[in-house]
């Protein structure tokens, strides 16, 4: 299992569209085969800071993902609505392993 972790920079005066752009997100991702844990806007702190983190199988099986996502509706609209409003300032992709599994339980 893989985690994508996608940070990025928004414009602070956009933090509204962002939000939207999360929530279609939220409706679309979990649709097209990852597993979405959310997605994350600026509160305290950094104002131009954003995240977004689901799980995946595999890079396989992200691509087989990206494919189906770019052609969901929603998926194809809210990249448009990202093109149009222009509050993603960047966007970087890290995908991730959990190195500290099995975690202790508290008894």
């Amino acid at each position: 299992m893989l985690t994508c972790f996608i940070r990025y920079h928004i414009d602070p005066t956009k933090k509204a569209q962002f939000e939207e752009y999360a929530r279609n997100w939220g409706q679309a991702i979990p649709r097209c085969g990852a597993d979405l844990i959310g997605y994350f806007a600026p509160h305290e702190g950094s104002s131009t800071l954003a995240y977004g983190v689901y799980n995946i199988e595999s890079l396989a099986a992200y691509e087989a993902y990206r494919q189906r996502l770019a052609q969901d509706p929603i998926g194809q609209a809210n990249y448009e609505f990202a093109q149009r409003e222009k509050f993603l300032l960047r966007e970087d992709r890290t995908f991730l392993k959990l190195a500290s599994a099995p975690h202790a339980r508290e008894d």
